[in-house]
């Protein structure tokens, strides 16, 4: 998953403004205590952090 997809499923999911504050501010359990931000600055896949982003919140199978 390019971060362009990525980015477009999470304004799809949250909204433009506040799919930023939860990539910014939610630290995921699935992303070892990281935020989104941060497991993306560390390089982490963005299909890897969307996994966890579906699995912390209740993401629609349509964008799964």
């Amino acid at each position: 998953m390019r971060l362009t997809v990525f980015w477009a499923r999470m304004n799809e999911q949250f909204g433009e403004g506040y799919a930023e504050s939860v990539a910014k501010d939610y630290v995921l359990a699935e992303l070892g205590g990281r935020t989104i931000d941060q497991a993306l600055a560390e390089g982490a896949a963005a299909k890897t952090v969307w996994q966890a982003v579906c699995a912390t919140f209740d993401v629609p199978q349509k964008l799964r």
